[in-house]
């Protein structure tokens, strides 16, 4: 390690982390890599894991975990809100329907900025600061579909989706819902990513399913798409 803390257990956890940062690593490679001992790197990593910090692939090897995307992603929180109201507005005016920007945290997924559908008539509100299943609709599937595989597959549990539907998803690049979440209410979302590339957040469009209809990514998949481009790439000129 180039410098020292002062906190040994620190410095060596982040040691493991920064090998990892190349890749996966068998417990032999990492301890080769971070020049720990055996039982040292083996302690560290699995207290890691504890904390999400660090996973496992399929060959079991260690890798970085999911909770450091979710800390990237709350610390670019604040330029995310800040380019959120105009592009959730336009998007609004552009569907005439209630736009949402949800990000996950741990086993929900929160609205973090809304612009509602003005005037009379039915519309899907969704307050800022709800907390939504990850188990429906089609922001939770945006949020699901670029997950690792171990992540994703336990995210299917109880799930009103499939992982042949988050294949379709991943493919055309934006999820849609019908009566999913919600009786009633239709959706479509769209992927928010990181200058990296990693899915930070999910765009939305939601409204009463007499309007949307049962194929609502028909009428709406376009501008959601155009709103979530806009916010990464707002993200990506404030990197």
């Amino acid at each position: 390690m180039d410098k020292s803390s002062g906190v040994g257990v620190l410095d060596k956890a982040v040691g493991v982390l920064t090998a990892l940062e190349a890749g996966p690593l068998s417990l032999a490679q990492l301890v080769s890599a971070t020049q720990l001992s055996r039982p040292t790197a083996h302690r560290l990593a699995v207290a890691l894991e504890h904390h999400r910090l660090v996973t496992r692939d399929l060959q079991g090897r260690f890798v970085l975990g999911s909770r450091l995307g979710e800390l990237a992603a709350a610390a670019g929180e604040d330029r995310l809100l800040a380019s959120a109201g105009p592009v959730l507005a336009a998007l609004r005016d552009a569907a005439h329907e209630s736009a949402q920007l949800y990000r996950r945290q741990g086993d929900v997924r929160v609205c973090v900025a809304a612009a509602d559908r003005p005037g009379p008539g039915l519309r899907d509100s969704v307050p800022v600061g709800a907390s939504l299943s990850m188990h429906a609709g089609s922001a939770a599937q945006v949020l699901l579909a670029w997950e690792d595989p171990e992540r994703l597959h336990r995210g299917l549990s109880g799930a009103a989706f499939t992982a042949a539907g988050l294949a379709a998803v991943r493919r055309r690049g934006w999820a849609s819902s019908a009566a999913e979440r919600e009786d009633g209410v239709a959706s479509v979302s769209a992927p928010v990513r990181s200058p990296a590339g990693r899915v930070v957040a999910a765009v939305s469009i939601s409204g009463p399913l007499q309007r949307l209809g049962r194929q609502p990514g028909r009428l709406h998949a376009e501008a959601v798409l155009t709103a979530a481009s806009r916010l990464s790439e707002a993200l990506a000129r404030s990197a």
